[in-house]
């Protein structure tokens, strides 16, 4: 429990501080087509050092979330990643000379707050493997995120940021409940591993079209909805996730907190024009 814990508060740091990184890169990079879906622009972000760096925190952030995702319940996890947004504030402080006030290190403080409230009531992961149904379901939903980001490239600027959050982050729920159904990556049987494929790379792809125009801040606010809420609901109803005796409360109280405070450091997503980045993951 302990190990699964310190895992997914390493992937959150390795996300968070990624986030300052990527958004460099990616508003430095041409302009792309408008897609939601742009490979184009994601190539043209990948050839920065820093994206590639950001890149880097991603991969070593994944190692350690799947770690997680093999020791505490995924709604434990999720809370956890949703907190990348306050290490992107201390990050953003830090590196973009960005200043926090009172109440943004309040925000860093209630995320905190709410994260040590779900580790106290966070109870074994569940054993259940999920049904055949639900990783087909995974699979279509990864292909969903795809085709919800080419239909939300042609809205305007400020929901566009929004959907291609909430998309992004739909796919990086998909990732974190396909690690729980998969035996192997050799599996080349299980449509989970094709969902997590589909659905990592669909969500990158967003996620670097949601960072290069709009308000990142909605775009960050999305991102976190779409990868703590449904995946917390896929693992308490399907695959057996469960809380300490007695604490469920405690539990609840504690994922609330801790989103509630990562997306009030959302606006992070914009420092100053000097800066020439907007932070989102």
């Amino acid at each position: 429990m302990l190990l699964g814990m310190i895992c997914a508060l390493g992937a959150a740091v390795c996300f968070g501080t990624a986030s300052v990184l990527q958004a460099v890169a990616t508003r430095a990079a041409e302009p792309g087509t408008g897609s939601g879906v742009d490979a184009a622009l994601f190539l043209r972000a990948v050839r920065q050092w820093r994206y590639l760096a950001g890149l880097g925190l991603d991969a070593a952030g994944f190692v350690l979330q799947i770690v997680a995702l093999r020791h505490v319940p995924i709604y434990a996890v999720g809370a956890a990643l949703a907190a990348s947004l306050a290490v992107t504030a201390v990050v953003a402080a830090r590196l973009l000379r960005v200043r926090l006030s009172r109440t943004e290190w309040g925000a860093v403080g209630v995320v905190c707050a709410g994260l040590l409230m779900l580790g106290l009531a966070a109870g074994e992961e569940g054993a259940k493997t999920g049904p055949l149904a639900l990783k087909l379901g995974l699979l279509g939903v990864a292909g969903l995120v795809l085709l919800v980001g080419a239909v939300a490239g042609r809205l305007p600027d400020g929901p566009r940021a929004l959907v291609l959050g909430l998309a992004s982050g739909t796919g990086f729920g998909v990732v974190e409940v396909a690690v729980r159904l998969l035996d192997s990556v050799l599996d080349l049987r299980n449509p989970a591993l094709y969902a997590l494929l589909l659905g990592g790379g669909a969500a990158f792809l967003l996620l670097t079209s949601a960072l290069a125009r709009g308000s990142v801040t909605a775009a960050t606010a999305g991102m976190v909805l779409g990868e703590t809420i449904g995946p917390a609901v896929v693992g308490v109803a399907w695959l057996g996730d469960r809380t300490r005796e007695g604490l469920t409360w405690l539990a609840v109280t504690g994922f609330v907190v801790a989103v509630a405070g990562a997306l009030a450091l959302g606006r992070f997503g914009e420092p100053p024009a000097a800066a020439g980045a907007a932070p989102a993951r």
